[in-house]
Protein backbone atom coordinates (compact mmCIF):
# COMPACT_ATOMS: atom_id res chain seq x y z
CA UNK A 1 0.00 0.00 0.00
CA UNK A 2 1.42 3.38 -0.91
CA UNK A 3 1.93 6.19 1.59
CA UNK A 4 -0.75 8.22 -0.22
CA UNK A 5 -3.29 5.42 -0.09
CA UNK A 6 -2.71 4.53 3.55
CA UNK A 7 -5.64 4.87 5.89
CA UNK A 8 -5.36 7.99 8.05
CA UNK A 9 -8.84 8.37 9.47
CA UNK A 10 -11.62 10.15 7.68
CA UNK A 11 -14.12 12.75 8.83
CA UNK A 12 -16.46 11.59 6.06
CA UNK A 13 -16.87 8.06 7.42
CA UNK A 14 -20.32 7.22 8.71
CA UNK A 15 -20.23 8.19 12.38
CA UNK A 16 -23.44 9.13 14.19
CA UNK A 17 -21.67 10.17 17.40
CA UNK A 18 -20.21 13.59 18.07
CA UNK A 19 -17.04 12.59 19.90
CA UNK A 20 -16.34 9.69 17.57
CA UNK A 21 -16.47 12.09 14.62
CA UNK A 22 -14.17 14.59 16.33
CA UNK A 23 -11.70 11.86 17.31
CA UNK A 24 -11.63 10.71 13.68
CA UNK A 25 -10.80 14.24 12.52
CA UNK A 26 -8.00 14.52 15.09
CA UNK A 27 -6.66 11.13 14.03
CA UNK A 28 -6.55 12.13 10.40
CA UNK A 29 -4.72 15.36 11.23
CA UNK A 30 -2.07 13.71 13.39
CA UNK A 31 -1.40 10.87 10.96
CA UNK A 32 -1.35 13.13 7.92
CA UNK A 33 1.22 15.46 9.44
CA UNK A 34 3.33 13.08 11.50
CA UNK A 35 3.17 9.50 10.20
CA UNK A 36 5.95 8.51 7.79
CA UNK A 37 7.96 5.50 6.72
CA UNK A 38 11.11 4.90 8.72
CA UNK A 39 13.99 5.79 6.39
CA UNK A 40 11.73 4.95 3.46
CA UNK A 41 11.63 1.26 4.39
CA UNK A 42 8.51 -0.53 3.14
CA UNK A 43 6.24 -1.99 5.80
CA UNK A 44 7.30 0.56 8.43
CA UNK A 45 5.85 3.67 10.01
CA UNK A 46 7.01 6.05 12.75
CA UNK A 47 5.68 9.28 14.14
CA UNK A 48 7.84 12.29 13.22
CA UNK A 49 8.50 14.20 16.45
CA UNK A 50 7.44 17.63 15.17
CA UNK A 51 5.51 19.38 12.43
CA UNK A 52 6.74 21.17 10.46
CA UNK A 53 9.77 18.90 10.95
CA UNK A 54 13.44 19.76 10.83
CA UNK A 55 15.78 17.59 8.73
CA UNK A 56 16.95 15.75 11.85
CA UNK A 57 13.39 15.07 12.91
CA UNK A 58 12.53 13.65 9.50
CA UNK A 59 15.42 11.20 9.96
CA UNK A 60 14.44 10.32 13.56
CA UNK A 61 17.97 11.07 14.76
CA UNK A 62 16.50 12.09 18.12
CA UNK A 63 14.52 9.10 19.28
CA UNK A 64 11.26 9.70 21.19
CA UNK A 65 10.70 6.05 22.14
CA UNK A 66 7.76 6.53 24.50
CA UNK A 67 5.97 8.99 22.21
CA UNK A 68 5.75 6.17 19.66
CA UNK A 69 4.19 3.94 22.31
CA UNK A 70 1.43 6.51 22.82
CA UNK A 71 0.97 6.89 19.08
CA UNK A 72 0.39 3.13 18.98
CA UNK A 73 -2.04 3.41 21.89
CA UNK A 74 -4.01 6.11 20.08
CA UNK A 75 -4.21 3.97 16.95
CA UNK A 76 -5.63 1.15 19.05
CA UNK A 77 -8.17 3.57 20.53
CA UNK A 78 -9.20 4.53 17.01
CA UNK A 79 -9.43 0.91 15.88
CA UNK A 80 -11.69 0.12 18.82
CA UNK A 81 -13.80 3.14 17.94
CA UNK A 82 -14.23 2.17 14.27
CA UNK A 83 -12.33 -0.87 12.97
CA UNK A 84 -10.69 -0.49 9.56
CA UNK A 85 -8.28 -2.87 7.76
CA UNK A 86 -6.06 0.02 6.67
CA UNK A 87 -5.56 1.15 10.24
CA UNK A 88 -4.84 -2.44 11.27
CA UNK A 89 -2.03 -2.48 8.71
CA UNK A 90 -0.73 0.82 10.08
CA UNK A 91 -0.62 -0.62 13.59
CA UNK A 92 1.54 -3.52 12.41
CA UNK A 93 3.81 -1.16 10.44
CA UNK A 94 4.30 1.13 13.40
CA UNK A 95 5.28 -1.79 15.62
CA UNK A 96 7.84 -2.86 13.00
CA UNK A 97 9.15 0.69 12.69
CA UNK A 98 9.64 0.97 16.45
CA UNK A 99 11.52 -2.33 16.53
CA UNK A 100 13.83 -1.38 13.65
CA UNK A 101 14.57 2.14 14.87
CA UNK A 102 15.23 1.07 18.46
CA UNK A 103 17.24 -2.02 17.41
CA UNK A 104 15.59 -3.91 20.29
CA UNK A 105 12.40 -3.81 22.31
CA UNK A 106 13.86 -2.16 25.41
CA UNK A 107 15.98 0.77 26.51
CA UNK A 108 17.45 2.01 29.80
CA UNK A 109 14.26 3.75 31.02
CA UNK A 110 11.81 1.63 32.96
CA UNK A 111 8.91 4.00 32.32
CA UNK A 112 9.54 3.94 28.56
CA UNK A 113 9.51 0.17 28.28
CA UNK A 114 6.41 -0.16 30.45
CA UNK A 115 4.56 2.21 28.10
CA UNK A 116 5.59 0.23 25.05
CA UNK A 117 4.57 -2.97 26.78
CA UNK A 118 1.11 -1.58 27.50
CA UNK A 119 0.65 -0.37 23.94
CA UNK A 120 1.83 -3.67 22.47
CA UNK A 121 -0.47 -5.63 24.73
CA UNK A 122 -3.46 -3.56 23.60
CA UNK A 123 -2.39 -3.93 19.96
CA UNK A 124 -2.26 -7.70 20.46
CA UNK A 125 -5.75 -7.80 21.95
CA UNK A 126 -7.09 -5.59 19.16
CA UNK A 127 -5.18 -6.78 16.09
CA UNK A 128 -3.25 -9.89 17.13
CA UNK A 129 0.13 -8.15 16.97
CA UNK A 130 2.69 -10.78 18.13
CA UNK A 131 3.87 -9.77 21.59
CA UNK A 132 5.31 -12.81 23.33
CA UNK A 133 8.92 -11.88 22.50
CA UNK A 134 8.75 -8.15 23.29
CA UNK A 135 6.58 -8.58 26.40
CA UNK A 136 8.89 -11.27 27.74
CA UNK A 137 11.88 -8.94 27.33
CA UNK A 138 10.08 -5.89 28.73
CA UNK A 139 8.59 -7.59 31.79
CA UNK A 140 11.88 -9.36 32.56
CA UNK A 141 13.67 -6.02 32.64
CA UNK A 142 10.96 -4.52 34.85
CA UNK A 143 11.17 -7.43 37.28
CA UNK A 144 14.95 -7.02 37.46
CA UNK A 145 14.52 -3.28 38.07
CA UNK A 146 12.81 -3.79 41.43
CA UNK A 147 15.11 -3.33 44.43
CA UNK A 148 14.61 -2.94 48.17
CA UNK A 149 16.12 0.57 48.15
CA UNK A 150 13.59 2.98 49.70
CA UNK A 151 11.38 0.01 50.50
CA UNK A 152 10.88 -1.21 46.92
CA UNK A 153 9.88 0.05 43.51
CA UNK A 154 11.73 0.20 40.21
CA UNK A 155 14.16 2.92 39.27
CA UNK A 156 13.39 5.60 36.72
CA UNK A 157 16.26 4.24 34.61
CA UNK A 158 19.11 1.79 34.90
CA UNK A 159 21.99 2.93 37.08
CA UNK A 160 19.99 5.82 38.53
CA UNK A 161 19.30 6.94 42.11
CA UNK A 162 15.73 8.10 41.49
CA UNK A 163 12.52 6.09 41.91
CA UNK A 164 9.25 7.64 40.79
CA UNK A 165 5.58 7.26 39.99
CA UNK A 166 6.12 7.64 36.20
CA UNK A 167 8.07 4.35 36.22
CA UNK A 168 6.18 2.38 38.86
CA UNK A 169 2.67 3.36 37.71
CA UNK A 170 2.77 1.98 34.16
CA UNK A 171 4.77 -1.01 35.40
CA UNK A 172 1.96 -1.82 37.83
CA UNK A 173 -0.70 -1.52 35.12
CA UNK A 174 1.31 -3.72 32.77
CA UNK A 175 1.93 -6.43 35.38
CA UNK A 176 -1.76 -6.46 36.35
CA UNK A 177 -2.80 -6.99 32.73
CA UNK A 178 0.01 -9.33 31.72
CA UNK A 179 -0.62 -11.61 34.72
CA UNK A 180 -3.71 -13.06 33.06
CA UNK A 181 -2.41 -12.99 29.48
CA UNK A 182 0.87 -14.87 29.53
CA UNK A 183 2.92 -13.47 32.37
CA UNK A 184 4.19 -15.08 35.55
CA UNK A 185 1.79 -16.04 38.32
CA UNK A 186 3.48 -13.54 40.64
CA UNK A 187 2.97 -10.60 38.28
CA UNK A 188 -0.33 -9.62 39.86
CA UNK A 189 1.37 -9.43 43.23
CA UNK A 190 4.09 -7.34 41.60
CA UNK A 191 1.39 -4.94 40.41
CA UNK A 192 0.09 -4.66 43.97
CA UNK A 193 3.60 -4.14 45.34
CA UNK A 194 4.39 -1.33 42.90
CA UNK A 195 1.13 0.44 43.70
CA UNK A 196 1.42 -0.08 47.45
CA UNK A 197 4.95 1.37 47.32
CA UNK A 198 3.61 4.53 45.66
CA UNK A 199 0.76 4.70 48.19
CA UNK A 200 3.08 4.48 51.18
CA UNK A 201 5.83 6.86 50.06
CA UNK A 202 4.46 9.30 47.50
CA UNK A 203 0.87 10.28 48.35
CA UNK A 204 0.50 13.81 49.67
CA UNK A 205 -1.60 13.36 52.84
CA UNK A 206 -2.97 16.88 52.49
CA UNK A 207 -4.33 16.67 48.96
CA UNK A 208 -4.39 12.98 48.04
CA UNK A 209 -2.27 13.72 44.96
CA UNK A 210 0.83 11.75 44.01
CA UNK A 211 4.23 13.40 44.24
CA UNK A 212 6.75 12.71 41.48
CA UNK A 213 9.39 10.55 43.16
CA UNK A 214 12.34 10.31 45.52
CA UNK A 215 16.13 10.19 45.50
CA UNK A 216 17.76 7.24 47.22
CA UNK A 217 21.15 6.89 48.92
CA UNK A 218 23.35 3.85 48.15
CA UNK A 219 22.41 2.34 51.53
CA UNK A 220 18.73 2.46 50.56
CA UNK A 221 17.63 5.41 52.67
CA UNK A 222 15.57 8.22 51.15
CA UNK A 223 17.64 11.35 50.56
CA UNK A 224 14.94 13.64 49.21
CA UNK A 225 11.31 13.53 48.11
CA UNK A 226 10.43 15.47 44.95
CA UNK A 227 7.01 16.92 45.79
CA UNK A 228 6.26 18.19 42.29
CA UNK A 229 2.74 17.23 41.18
CA UNK A 230 2.21 16.07 37.59
CA UNK A 231 -1.06 15.05 35.96
CA UNK A 232 0.88 12.07 34.55
CA UNK A 233 1.46 10.66 38.05
CA UNK A 234 -2.22 10.82 38.97
CA UNK A 235 -3.15 9.04 35.76
CA UNK A 236 -0.88 6.03 36.16
CA UNK A 237 -1.65 5.59 39.86
CA UNK A 238 -5.37 5.75 39.12
CA UNK A 239 -4.94 3.27 36.28
CA UNK A 240 -3.12 0.83 38.56
CA UNK A 241 -5.81 1.11 41.27
CA UNK A 242 -8.58 0.46 38.72
CA UNK A 243 -6.80 -2.65 37.41
CA UNK A 244 -6.29 -4.01 40.93
CA UNK A 245 -9.83 -3.20 42.02
CA UNK A 246 -11.21 -5.66 39.47
CA UNK A 247 -10.11 -8.67 41.55
CA UNK A 248 -10.33 -7.17 45.03
CA UNK A 249 -13.28 -7.50 47.41
CA UNK A 250 -11.90 -5.32 50.21
CA UNK A 251 -12.68 -2.02 48.53
CA UNK A 252 -9.17 -0.71 49.23
CA UNK A 253 -8.25 -0.11 45.61
CA UNK A 254 -11.62 1.40 44.75
CA UNK A 255 -11.19 3.77 47.67
CA UNK A 256 -7.75 4.83 46.51
CA UNK A 257 -9.02 5.36 42.98
CA UNK A 258 -11.86 7.50 44.34
CA UNK A 259 -9.45 9.57 46.43
CA UNK A 260 -7.34 10.23 43.34
CA UNK A 261 -10.33 11.27 41.25
CA UNK A 262 -11.47 13.68 43.96
CA UNK A 263 -7.97 15.11 44.26
CA UNK A 264 -7.68 15.64 40.51
CA UNK A 265 -11.13 17.26 40.29
CA UNK A 266 -10.23 19.56 43.19
CA UNK A 267 -6.63 20.54 42.46
CA UNK A 268 -5.65 19.90 38.83
CA UNK A 269 -8.44 21.40 36.74
CA UNK A 270 -9.72 24.80 35.71
CA UNK A 271 -13.49 24.65 35.24
CA UNK A 272 -13.15 20.84 35.02
CA UNK A 273 -10.48 21.09 32.27
CA UNK A 274 -7.16 19.37 32.92
CA UNK A 275 -4.12 21.63 32.96
CA UNK A 276 -1.32 21.16 30.46
CA UNK A 277 2.41 20.88 31.01
CA UNK A 278 3.84 22.56 27.93
CA UNK A 279 5.56 20.65 25.13
CA UNK A 280 8.15 17.91 24.97
CA UNK A 281 7.42 14.96 27.23
CA UNK A 282 5.08 17.15 29.28
CA UNK A 283 2.82 17.45 26.26
CA UNK A 284 1.58 13.90 26.93
CA UNK A 285 0.79 14.30 30.62
CA UNK A 286 -2.81 15.56 30.50
CA UNK A 287 -3.78 13.06 27.81
CA UNK A 288 -2.47 10.19 29.93
CA UNK A 289 -4.57 11.31 32.89
CA UNK A 290 -7.61 11.68 30.63
CA UNK A 291 -7.13 8.10 29.39
CA UNK A 292 -7.20 6.65 32.89
CA UNK A 293 -9.99 8.91 34.10
CA UNK A 294 -12.08 7.51 31.25
CA UNK A 295 -11.11 3.97 32.22
CA UNK A 296 -12.14 4.73 35.81
CA UNK A 297 -15.42 6.25 34.65
CA UNK A 298 -16.16 3.09 32.66
CA UNK A 299 -15.20 0.51 35.29
CA UNK A 300 -15.73 1.96 38.75
CA UNK A 301 -19.55 2.06 38.70
CA UNK A 302 -19.53 -1.72 38.33
CA UNK A 303 -17.35 -1.95 41.43
CA UNK A 304 -19.73 0.02 43.63
CA UNK A 305 -18.27 3.51 43.20
CA UNK A 306 -20.37 6.60 42.54
CA UNK A 307 -17.43 8.71 41.28
CA UNK A 308 -17.57 7.55 37.67
CA UNK A 309 -19.54 10.65 36.64
CA UNK A 310 -16.93 12.92 38.25
CA UNK A 311 -14.13 11.30 36.24
CA UNK A 312 -16.25 11.40 33.07
CA UNK A 313 -17.08 15.07 33.59
CA UNK A 314 -13.41 16.02 33.63
CA UNK A 315 -12.75 14.00 30.47
CA UNK A 316 -15.65 15.54 28.56
CA UNK A 317 -14.88 19.08 29.72
CA UNK A 318 -11.23 18.65 28.70
CA UNK A 319 -12.21 17.26 25.30
CA UNK A 320 -14.64 20.13 24.75
CA UNK A 321 -11.95 22.70 25.58
CA UNK A 322 -9.33 21.05 23.38
CA UNK A 323 -11.77 20.97 20.45
CA UNK A 324 -13.05 24.50 21.01
CA UNK A 325 -9.54 25.98 21.07
CA UNK A 326 -8.14 24.06 18.10
CA UNK A 327 -6.53 25.93 15.23
CA UNK A 328 -6.90 25.11 11.54
CA UNK A 329 -3.69 23.93 9.89
CA UNK A 330 -2.71 21.96 6.82
CA UNK A 331 -4.10 18.46 7.28
CA UNK A 332 -6.74 19.39 9.83
CA UNK A 333 -7.08 20.72 13.37
CA UNK A 334 -4.01 21.55 15.45
CA UNK A 335 -4.20 21.51 19.23
CA UNK A 336 -2.41 23.50 21.89
CA UNK A 337 -0.70 22.36 25.09
CA UNK A 338 -3.23 24.21 27.28
CA UNK A 339 -6.70 23.17 26.24
CA UNK A 340 -8.28 26.31 27.70
CA UNK A 341 -6.26 28.55 25.34
CA UNK A 342 -6.39 28.91 21.55
CA UNK A 343 -3.74 26.94 19.69
CA UNK A 344 -1.20 28.75 17.51
CA UNK A 345 -0.16 27.36 14.11
CA UNK A 346 3.61 27.01 13.56
CA UNK A 347 4.61 27.95 10.03
CA UNK A 348 8.09 26.43 9.85
CA UNK A 349 10.56 24.25 11.73
CA UNK A 350 12.10 27.46 13.09
CA UNK A 351 8.85 28.46 14.77
CA UNK A 352 9.36 27.59 18.43
CA UNK A 353 5.75 26.74 19.24
CA UNK A 354 5.12 23.59 21.26
CA UNK A 355 2.15 22.90 18.99
CA UNK A 356 4.79 21.42 16.68
CA UNK A 357 5.37 18.54 19.10
CA UNK A 358 3.84 15.16 18.34
CA UNK A 359 3.36 14.72 22.09
CA UNK A 360 1.01 17.72 22.28
CA UNK A 361 -1.07 16.49 19.34
CA UNK A 362 -1.24 12.95 20.70
CA UNK A 363 -2.47 14.23 24.05
CA UNK A 364 -5.41 16.01 22.41
CA UNK A 365 -6.18 13.02 20.19
CA UNK A 366 -6.08 10.89 23.36
CA UNK A 367 -8.63 12.99 25.23
CA UNK A 368 -10.96 13.00 22.20
CA UNK A 369 -10.71 9.21 21.97
CA UNK A 370 -11.40 9.01 25.73
CA UNK A 371 -14.52 11.11 25.24
CA UNK A 372 -15.56 8.92 22.29
CA UNK A 373 -15.13 5.79 24.41
CA UNK A 374 -17.35 7.22 27.14
CA UNK A 375 -19.87 8.22 24.48
CA UNK A 376 -20.00 4.61 23.21
CA UNK A 377 -20.54 3.31 26.74
CA UNK A 378 -23.13 5.93 27.58
CA UNK A 379 -21.11 7.11 30.61
CA UNK A 380 -22.41 10.43 31.92
CA UNK A 381 -20.09 13.41 31.87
Amino acid sequence: MSQRAEYAGSPTEESPSLWAARAAVAERAVLTRHLRRFWGLPGTRLGVAAWPPSARQRLHTHWNYWWQAHLLDCLVDAQQRQPHPGRAATIHRLVRGIRLRNLSWTNAYYDDIAWLGLALLRAHECEQVPVQVPLTAITAQLRDGWTDHAGGGVWWRRGDNFKNVPANGPAAILFARWASLGGERADRQRARSHTEWMEQLLVDPGTGLLWDGLYVEPDGTVRDVVRTVYTYCQGVFLGACVELAAEDTSGVWVGRAERTIRAVATHLVDHDVLRGRGGGDGGLFAGILARYLALAAARLPGLGSDLGPVAARVVIASAQAAWRNRALARGGPLFGPEWTRPADVPHSARHRRVERDLSVQLSAWMVLEAAAMLERLGSPG
